[in-house]
């Protein structure tokens, strides 16, 4: 018996190492969110194509907000602004036009011009009035008769189209004309801002302060529409962008300060969560049991203080869970 006991020894000393082994790898991995720093990245995307004139601001340095980070060819857009300038002049005057009505001397011009109405409607009324007669008398023939006829109502007419013309003049513009000078006038107005906006935008600024981390395109290439042509990082610090472990995402809240260990540096830094996933990154939780669970991943960000706006991006990071 004791000979049985002694040879079982050397494999339960055994299993009890591996056990011990095992458990210190699962308490060194327990309580540790993995990850890596980030910052955000801004993209300043051309919204036309274009010719890069300017690179006012070299890759790697800092910028604040408002700073010229790209210009591109403005020349054919300026004209299309002065187009849009001239049009909309245009229909500021035809507006005003609309609004005073007729001068005085457009009145007087069209008086005048119902007055030599009148006068031939009178002649051709009377050298009516002679045909009637010759042609009883047998002095006249019915086709003189018939342009007599037509040259009186050809001028009276006339005589009415002048009237109405004057009337216009005097009564001024209808409301319905208005309302369409004002509408050309701020269609025209539209235009122009819209205009206005695309030649601003060919000159691309920075949108927040950061450091201009890339210019993807070079001096005199041509970029195409909605290609980035400025990469920011903005925010004075980096973020740690981990992933937190099922078991522990009951215990993590937006604004809990929590210790991340930087690869490099021997002081571990304080951070904030300012955001953390509400759907785990991996497996759907119910296509899952109980012990699969605990592996699933919730995304969070955890801000570090701007005492640390030196470290760079990509370096792995360990956050301590509570």
């Amino acid at each position: 018996m004791n000979a049985i006991n002694f040879s079982c020894r050397p494999y339960a000393l055994l299993f009890t190492i591996l056990i011990a082994s095992l458990s210190g790898c699962d308490d060194n991995k327990q309580g540790i969110a993995l990850g890596t720093l980030e910052r955000e990245r801004i993209a300043h995307t051309a919204t036309v194509s274009e010719v890069i004139t300017s690179l006012p601001v070299s890759s790697g340095s800092q910028v604040s907000k408002g700073t010229v980070l790209v210009k591109l060819n403005d020349v054919l857009q300026k004209a299309q602004v002065a187009k849009a300038q001239a049009q909309m002049q245009q229909a500021k005057a035809n507006l005003e036009k609309v609004h005073r009505g007729a001068r005085k001397e457009e009145v007087a011009a069209a008086s005048a011009k119902v007055a030599g109405a009148k006068a031939a409607l009178t002649k051709s009324e009377a050298n009516y009035q002679r045909a009637k007669t010759l042609i009883k008398k047998a002095l006249a023939s019915q086709a003189t008769l018939d342009n007599a006829l037509a040259a009186r109502d050809e001028n009276n007419a006339k005589l009415h189209s002048a009237q109405e013309q004057l009337l216009q003049l005097i009564n001024g513009a209808r409301i319905e004309d208005l309302q369409i000078a004002e509408a050309i006038l701020a269609t025209a107005v539209a235009v122009l801002d819209s205009e206005k906006k695309k030649l601003q935008d060919l000159t691309i600024t920075a949108k927040r302060d950061g450091l201009l981390d890339n210019l993807p395109w070079n001096l005199g290439e041509r970029v195409t529409q909605g290609s980035p042509v400025a990469i920011l990082l903005a925010g004075n610090a980096p973020f740690a962008r981990v992933y937190i472990p099922e078991p522990y995402r009951v215990k993590v809240k937006v604004n809990d300060e929590l210790t991340v260990q930087v690869d490099g540096l021997i002081t571990p830094i304080k951070g904030t969560v300012r955001w953390i996933a509400t759907e785990p990154a991996f497996t759907p939780y119910y296509a899952l049991n109980q012990a699969e669970r605990a592996n699933l991943m919730y995304l969070a960000e955890i801000q570090l203080p701007d005492s640390a706006a030196e470290l760079p991006m990509g370096v792995p990071v360990q956050v301590l869970l509570p």
